[in-house]
């Protein structure tokens, strides 16, 4: 299990990788949840008042 986390040597290269790329995917899905939530809040809006419509 040692080797496994030592990855041959080049663990101090390896590890970041992973986390940086786990920080990008998470920060995407962030993203994509928030633009969600504005978008169905925006359509809430413009249903409930019929005189924004265009």
């Amino acid at each position: 299990m040692q080797d496994f986390f030592h990855m041959g040597g080049y663990a101090f290269y390896v590890w970041p990788a992973y986390a940086l790329s786990l920080v990008v995917l998470m920060g995407q899905l962030w993203v994509a949840v928030q633009r969600r939530r504005k978008l169905i809040r925006d359509i809430e809006v413009q249903n409930r008042d019929p005189e924004t419509r265009t």
